[in-house]
């Protein structure tokens, strides 16, 4: 089987070459377009594209969703977010303000069918139903950050996070949220690997509910063989895999992850001292003697992934 970061990076480059299939002649004459993301959008495509591949991609400009941006009325305009009401409510203005040529909205999360239809109705208002292409679920709601491990909580989100699940004044209302965050962005992993899981979880705890709402999230969408992500349709080629992964879902609390994931690595020690997020690390230099007499400081940022050969190297040691 791939790997989940090869995957995604597959369905990203997909979504980016306007949801058609990547040929030679895309490679080579790429479609120019602008790229606009939420920080979950972010997030998830910066550990795994460069500039100089979007770039290669055929993207001229990225920027975020809710800046302030200019009408470039030529231009293809692909959107990658999360099917949030203050998202779609600046799409809705977008559309109104008719700033690009055509849309293609891509959401990282499935879109409900109220926000679907309430989308409509803000391209129906702008009288631009015409221009939006393409409306894709991308099922991409988790952070690959190397070929065997991945992540769900992004940066500057305690939503998901063992402090959340633990504090004293949860409400179950509350917890509730979090479990579905967690089975959403699971659910997510699956649809790309394009595998069932047999999943295993101990029992009486909150792993427990994040295995119970994954099995049923799953069996709902298997029952559903019009729309099922894990059935593909007959002649084409499929790139599903019969071979089931093992999904084992633990509390932080029983801890066995730690010993098995918290070793003492350079990987670690560097995610522990260090400004360590989404494979870039930020290091202090030592620039020399200040005018004053004090010691001067700059700052270098390095970014930890594939390419990086001492990285790769000595991590593990």
């Amino acid at each position: 089987m791939a790997g989940i970061r090869e995957k995604q990076i597959a369905t990203l480059r997909q979504m980016l070459n306007l949801n058609q299939p990547i040929s030679k002649s895309t490679v080579n004459e790429p479609t120019w377009k602008i790229l606009i993301y939420d920080r979950f959008g972010q997030d998830i495509i910066s550990p795994l594209i460069s500039v100089q591949e979007l770039r290669d991609l055929g993207v001229t400009l990225h920027v975020q969703l809710h800046s302030d941006r200019d009408p470039i009325p030529d231009v293809p305009a692909v959107y990658f977010c999360m099917p949030s009401e203050e998202n779609l409510g600046r799409i809705g203005q977008d559309l109104q303000n008719g700033l690009y040529d055509t849309y293609h909205l891509n959401f990282i999360s499935p879109i409900s069918r109220q926000r679907l239809e309430d989308l409509a109705a803000a391209a129906l208002h702008a009288n631009c139903v015409t221009s939006v292409h393409k409306v894709f679920d991308q099922y991409l709601n988790f952070i690959s950050l190397e070929d065997d491990m991945f992540i769900l909580k992004h940066q500057n989100s305690d939503a998901i996070s063992y402090y959340s699940i633990n504090k004293g004044e949860m409400k179950d209302t509350d917890m509730d949220a979090i479990m579905d965050n967690i089975v959403d962005s699971l659910f997510c992993v699956f649809a790309t690997l394009g595998a069932v899981p047999i999943i295993r979880s101990p029992r009486g705890n909150a792993a427990e509910m994040v295995a119970e709402k994954l099995d049923k999230k799953l069996r709902e969408n298997l029952r559903d063989t019009r729309n099922s992500l894990f059935i593909m349709e007959a002649g084409q080629a499929s790139h599903y895999s019969f071979q089931r992964p093992l999904l084992i879902v633990l509390d932080r609390n029983v801890d066995m992850a730690t010993p098995l994931h918290h070793t003492w690595t350079y990987q670690a020690l560097a995610h522990d001292v260090l400004d360590l997020s989404l494979n870039r690390v930020v290091v202090e230099e030592n620039a020399g003697r200040s005018p004053s007499g004090g010691t001067k400081v700059k700052t270098r940022a390095c970014n930890l992934d594939a390419t990086d050969k001492f990285w790769i190297g000595h991590k593990g040691r």
